[in-house]
């Protein structure tokens, strides 16, 4: 869908400011689609992002802290989503040997089970609506990431 009939408007300050509102449609877009899926297995976009985070250290624990800095979404409140996980056994608590005043989390067999469900439902969704190219999707990054040298 043409970004104009998505917001209906044609009216943009410049190719720019029209490229900005479409990086934020789109994202909002996916976002949305992404949401739907993951409402399925019982997961919301930030509890699944903390799931991949400590799928990608695990067996080992991870800090709060860490997991934060690798949030996608840097306003999220980790301790909440944490707390969330762990009632529905996703993930377990402990104290830090190393620190005691630190917070570690693991990741358990439930948690891998459901991020496994997860993933087969977000890989459905890219599959099914994100139609690219292997080299359009590298230009799109390389594009992304100009964007984001700024900063």
């Amino acid at each position: 869908m043409k970004l104009e009939e998505a917001i209906q408007s044609t009216k943009f300050k410049d190719q720019k400011h029209k490229a900005v509102l479409n990086l934020l449609y789109t994202a909002w877009w996916l976002k949305t689609l992404m949401s739907r899926d993951l409402k399925e297995v019982g997961l919301t976009h930030e509890q699944y992002n903390v799931l991949r985070i400590l799928k990608g250290k695990h067996p080992d624990q991870m800090c709060v802290r860490d997991i934060g800095c690798r949030m996608i979404e840097n306003n999220s409140n980790v301790p909440r989503i944490i707390d969330r996980l762990q009632l529905k056994k996703y993930v377990e608590r402990s104290v830090s040997e190393e620190d005691k005043r630190e917070t570690v989390i693991t990741l358990t067999t439930a948690g891998l089970d459901i991020l496994k469900a997860a993933n087969e439902r977000v890989d459905k969704v890219f599959n099914e609506f994100i139609q690219l190219e292997e080299n359009d999707a590298g230009v799109l990054n390389d594009l992304l990431e100009q964007l984001r040298e700024k900063q």
